[in-house]
């Protein structure tokens, strides 16, 4: 087969895992933190998966980071990874559905651009437009029965995305590594907070994992870390941004629909008509990043 036959191929297959496994991971974390503390399980999923990422770049040749690299990774890690995914974790052992957190996590693109305004960058009608839909969308998520029952879950899902939106943000003016190198790095630091944090606030294991928790932390170490990253820097590099990082409107849906057929879990009207709302305003949001020519992209992970 062809160079050019090869290229659309992978093209596809890395929009298909982005899209499915990214979405499926808020299912795993459901069913990961019936068997683990949620902070414990955050932090040796990314533990295992940077230091597992960071071996095979350095056995590959690729040079260590220097501090500096360090110690911006992770801070980068901090807020993206500790803050953002740890959130969401917090948020489902608190009994948020998967679906209705990939909902809420959603809503990044909306504070990306706030944030970006804290460096000067410029927001064009149509995303102001975007950000007052979304901010529609959270208000009616909120007024769903799943985060009505727990308002502590729905702060934790609106800090999370908050986190990894400021974070995305402030990674393009950081000394970070170069190419997969900073998410094995972010991972590693983030995966060390995380568990620092179990620690601190007295998370135990009670008894041994189930079979699904050992397969759920398996699932989201090489799917949910290692693949689904690999897959969003190949995309990084082949696609305008906007198309990359069309799984935040694609990656809800996803979770909504594996939620309600292997966990049960349900969701009322106004949850269904937050879902479109928010889903539009990040359409809105994304339609004139179509038009801009590919900036610099700082590498990272996902909040899943």
């Amino acid at each position: 087969m062809s160079a050019s036959r090869r290229f659309p191929l992978l093209l596809i297959a890395a929009f298909v895992a982005l899209y499915l496994i990214w979405g499926s991971t808020y299912l795993f974390i459901r069913i990961g933190v019936e068997s683990w503390p949620p902070l414990m399980l955050a932090g040796v999923r990314f533990l295992l998966a940077g230091s597992l990422m960071y071996g095979f770049l350095r056995l590959r040749g690729v040079p260590s980071p220097g501090w500096r690299e360090w110690k911006a990774a992770a801070a980068i890690g901090f807020l993206l990874l500790a803050c953002g995914n740890g959130g969401v974790s917090l948020a489902e052992h608190a009994g948020v559905a998967s679906g209705i957190a990939a909902l809420a996590v959603a809503t990044v693109p909306l504070f990306t651009l706030l944030f970006g305004l804290l460096w000067g960058n410029r927001t064009t009608r149509l995303e102001w437009a975007g950000i007052f839909l979304g901010l529609l969308g959270i208000a009616l998520l909120n007024l769903g029965s799943n985060l009505q029952a727990s308002p502590y879950g729905a702060a934790l899902l609106v800090f999370a995305a908050a986190a990894w939106a400021f974070g995305s943000v402030w990674s393009r003016h950081l000394p970070l590594p170069t190419g997969p190198m900073a998410s094995g790095t972010q991972m590693i630091a983030a995966g060390g907070l995380l568990l620092l944090g179990s620690l601190m606030s007295g998370e135990r294991m009670t008894h041994l994992p189930t079979a699904a928790g050992w397969g759920a932390l398996a699932y989201l170490v090489v799917f949910g870390s290692i693949v689904g990253f690999s897959a969003y820097v190949y995309l990084l590099k082949n696609v305008r941004p906007a198309a990359a990082t069309s799984y935040a409107y694609v990656n809800p849906a996803v979770a909504v629909m594996l939620g309600a057929l292997f966990a049960g879990e349900t969701i009322g009207a106004e949850e269904c008509l937050a879902m479109l709302v928010i889903i539009g305003a990040v359409v809105l949001i994304g339609l004139p990043q179509w038009r801009k020519p590919k900036p610099p992209q700082a590498s990272g992970s996902s909040a899943s």
